[in-house]
Order: C-alpha cells, then structure tokens, then sequence
C-alpha cells in the first residue's frame, strides 16, 4: 500500500508558477487548490513516502518553504 505524506502552502498570485515548479522539481504533486480562510490561495500537495525517506522529511520541506517565503516577504 502507498504511504503519502501531504503538505500546504500559500500561493502568492504573483508568483505562482515558481512556487508550484518548486515543489513539483522536489516530487510534490498538486492535489488542489483553495481559498485560505483570509482570502488567499492555499495549495495541497501529495507526495508518496519511500521507505528510505526520514519520517519527517515533510517537515524538513515546509520548513525550507517557510524560509523561502519569508525571504521574498522582506
């Protein structure tokens, strides 16, 4: 059976397509997207676990996201 590990992001309008090929160079597939609940775009990604991956490389990911989106805020 497969184990998936899932993930969320906001998607700036602006610069959507290289926040979903970001994700998507690093093997996240795009489940869908929806309106947060103050208005903006938050994506939901899926991806599936290989057993030789740590148990929270999700975590690792959204983590690195987070810098990522931080760093373009500034």
């Amino acid at each position: 059976m497969t184990t998936w590990e899932y993930l969320t992001t906001p998607l700036l309008i602006h610069n959507t397509a290289a926040i979903l090929n970001n994700w998507g160079k690093q093997g996240w597939e795009l489940v869908q997207v929806v309106q947060g609940p103050e208005g903006g775009l938050v994506a939901y990604f899926k991806r599936p676990v290989s057993h030789q991956a740590a148990a929270n490389s999700g975590l690792a990911a959204a983590a690195e996201a987070a810098r990522q989106f931080e760093g373009e805020q500034q």
